[in-house]
């Protein structure tokens, strides 16, 4: 099996902020390299237990392989599938209360790395950038039959691009003359709709298209957005959820689920309020998302975009 290659983020500060209890019922619900399960389970006795998710088989394989031992012994549970389905699969396995859960979200460096995957607009590759091989839905099908209006959409929404309508534009344009197969055949579209002066700073002018689309064909916000809300609903009172995010609209809705089920309702006006007031459901642990430290940066160039953010479920 080919390596399975992935510099874990934030490893120590996602894990320490779940304040593990040995015997508890835990979830990772991005298992990736499985750098931040082997941790986790390293804190767990025999009486804990890991659920382990990741829609791409090939993690699903690498982390049998990473974790062994502890898959032998019947500590860890590895579950091939979408964490959109997190209380399904769970349910399914008799398990509707947890601990604590951590994400590690977005694309994972193998995914990047392997050229075939089609998620880097540095390595020639038919335009794929699914998560899941077994999913319908490609890059190259949202590319080549998408209508301009949802083409543009999606790159301003996901992608934060002031250039989208250009972008969509010449897609739209290059698409007419013949199908747009390749991830460098699409990147050069995007960098020449771009004005020569915007191509000059910010990065690759791909980079963002290239997240739109990679956003797209995952759902990965909607997802996202559904396991949260599922995740807070299943956590046992005094329970964690550590979330790590690497963009704006990611950390956004970290941002904002957490503070709504932080806040206590609202009464009506000139109802009388008894006792000592509501608990909220949450506590946000994190004023501010705990940052990689410089030395982290320094040795994973990745790793600088990432947000940690902890919530504790103070009342069921």
């Amino acid at each position: 099996m080919t390596a399975f290659k992935h510099q874990t983020v934030l490893l120590n500060e996602t894990v320490d902020s779940l304040q593990v209890k040995p015997d508890g019922i835990y979830v990772d619900a991005t298992l990736g390299g499985g750098g931040h399960s082997a941790l986790l389970l390293s804190r767990l006795t025999a009486g804990g237990h890991l659920y382990a998710f990741d829609q791409d088989q090939k993690a699903i394989d690498n982390g049998k392989q990473r974790l062994q031992a502890e898959y032998a012994a019947g500590q860890v549970t590895f579950i091939k599938a979408n964490f959109r389905a997190l209380t399904a699969e769970l349910a399914k396995r008799g398990v509707t209360q947890i601990d604590g859960i951590l994400y590690d979200l977005g694309v994972s460096s193998p995914q990047f790395d392997e050229a075939a995957r089609g998620f880097s607009y540095k390595l020639d590759a038919p335009l794929d950038m699914r998560m899941d091989q077994t999913a319908p839905l490609t890059a190259q099908i949202i590319v080549n039959q998408w209508p301009y209006a949802d083409l543009e959409r999606i790159l301003y929404r996901y992608g934060e691009d002031k250039f989208a309508k250009r972008v969509a534009r010449a897609i739209e344009r290059e698409r007419a003359k013949a199908p747009i197969a390749t991830t460098l055949q699409l990147a050069d579209i995007i960098k020449s709709a771009i004005p020569a002066a915007a191509r000059r700073k910010g990065g690759h002018p791909a980079k963002r298209s290239f997240q739109a689309l990679r956003i797209a064909v995952n759902d990965e916000l909607g997802a996202a957005e559904t396991s949260l809300e599922a995740a807070i609903a299943m956590l046992a009172l005094g329970g964690r959820i550590s979330v790590i995010s690497f963009q704006s609209l990611e950390d956004h809705i970290v941002k904002t689920i957490y503070r709504e089920h932080a806040r206590v309702a609202e009464l009506p006006r000139g109802l009388p309020i008894l006792g000592t007031g509501e608990v909220p459901e949450l506590k946000i642990i994190t004023k501010k998302p705990i940052e990689p430290t410089a030395a982290e940066i320094a040795a994973n160039r990745r790793s600088r975009s990432a947000r940690l953010r902890v919530a504790e479920k103070q009342k069921l």
